[in-house]
């Protein structure tokens, strides 16, 4: 118990773990359909061009991007005041994004007719729908981090939030194509409903002492510790090396495979759920070889994997579901690890409970990057190389290849070596 009476946050139970991780499975169920499915919708259901609908999600995701610093500094001087006021934003900001969401999978009929006015309707619903996401996932990573611990404690908080997280994904990837999307949409408002709930009333992090600002300058605070910036270029270079094919999948299955569509819920699902269920597994290893070393091997694996899946053609469905599998068992560190990594760095600055809300502002903002660049440059290169939805000639697929499989690898290990020389190699910028 803390001096206070209340459980120790740093040692969740069951209990307490889920009511603060509850709150990830609504906005990982949501991230899914933003960045992997709305472009194969508005591509083949609106027959927008790739290339236009590349630039878009780049402008969007930018535009987004640029805010969560912002809001990051906000939501520090929210926990200043009290966590109540945090929840308070965290309310708005549900509401918000439940009806961006809805406006940008139905748009009016009147605006479908007209591709112009179209892409103007998208493009304002997605800042819309991103700035919403923002502040309700920077305000519950924060809080996160706020309750502390030690790598393992850590962990376990960050593997709380994201394998809720990770449920709401499997769900997200089964809906669309089993229920249809107004369904999928439905089970997103209750499942943000009993996320907020559930949060309103989680373990709340220890109070700043009366009058105790945010740190000073804390907008450009992390970037004046070297274990940040070093932990931040690892992060992107691993975040784009996963954005890219989490943005090209379905093109891949649907022209690459040519598999039915009926079995695109049973690939996205078997991927998302052997993520979720090696967590606990990724979790053993930090306890034995530390963060760094764990997140490092989930790496091998995927470069493995995606070396493995450049071999595959048409029909190889049983083979691509294996190798969905074995991909979400890497996904498991990059969703679990990561974050407790920060909230290391967090504590060894000095910074715990003062600017959380300005280190995982800037974390978002490179996580947006990493989006935007995947759908921004991927899409239009395809395109420029002769690839289309449909298209199925050798050249386009090799394209397709290229992108999806052999782009990964290359920036994984390029991640892999940032592991290894900047965060294992200079370990004492990292709290343990």
């Amino acid at each position: 118990m803390t001096p206070s009476g209340r459980a120790d946050p740093a040692a969740l139970t069951p209990r307490q773990g889920l009511a603060y991780g509850l709150l990830g499975l609504p906005l990982a169920f949501v991230a899914l359909p933003l960045y992997v499915i709305l472009p194969n919708h508005y591509a083949r259901a609106f027959g927008v061009p790739l290339a236009a609908l590349g630039a878009l999600l780049l402008a969007a995701r930018l535009f987004d991007a640029l805010i969560d610093p912002l809001l990051g500094r906000l939501i520090d001087r929210l926990f200043a005041r009290s966590a109540r006021a945090v929840l308070a934003l965290g309310g708005v900001a549900a509401l918000v994004l439940a009806l961006g969401f809805t406006l940008l999978f139905f748009p009016p009929a009147s605006v479908q007719a007209a591709p112009d006015a179209l892409l103007a309707w998208a493009g304002a619903m997605l800042v819309l729908t991103y700035a919403a996401y923002s502040a309700l996932s920077v305000s519950h990573q924060s809080w996160g981090a706020m309750l502390g611990g030690n790598e393992a404690q850590r962990s376990r908080i960050v593997a709380w939030r994201e394998g809720l997280g990770l449920v709401g994904v499997v769900l997200a990837s089964i809906t669309p194509v089993a229920l249809g999307l107004p369904a999928t949409t439905a089970i997103f408002y209750i499942a943000l409903a009993a996320g907020g709930l559930a949060w309103a009333r989680a373990v709340r992090p220890q109070a700043r002492h009366a009058g105790r600002p945010a740190a000073p300058g804390a907008l450009w605070l992390p970037f004046k510790s070297p274990a940040f910036r070093r932990l931040l270029a690892v992060f992107m270079l691993n975040g784009i090396a996963s954005a890219v094919p989490a943005t090209l999948v379905l093109f891949f299955i649907q022209d690459r495979l040519q598999a039915p569509q009926a079995m695109e819920p049973l690939f996205l699902g078997s991927y998302f759920l052997s993520a979720a269920l090696s967590i606990p597994l990724w979790l053993a290893a930090v306890r034995r070889i530390g963060l760094a070393r764990t997140w490092l091997a989930g790496m091998a694996l995927a470069i493995a994997v995606f070396a493995w899946a450049t071999q595959l053609g048409a029909g190889q469905t049983l083979e691509f579901a294996v190798v969905c599998a074995l991909s979400g068992l890497a996904l498991g560190t990059d969703l679990a690890l990561p974050g407790a990594l920060l909230t290391g760095v967090i504590q060894a600055n000095g910074h715990a409970n003062q600017a959380e809300g300005a280190y995982f502002g800037w974390w978002n903002f490179a996580t947006k990057l990493n989006l935007a660049l995947a759908a921004g440059l991927a899409l239009p290169l395809l395109g420029l190389f002769g690839y289309a939805p449909g298209v199925r000639d050798a050249g386009a697929l090799n394209a397709l290849v290229v992108a999806y499989c052999v782009l990964p690898c290359l920036l994984k290990l390029a991640a892999a070596a940032g592991v290894y020389f900047f965060v294992i190699q200079k370990s004492q910028g990292f709290s343990a």
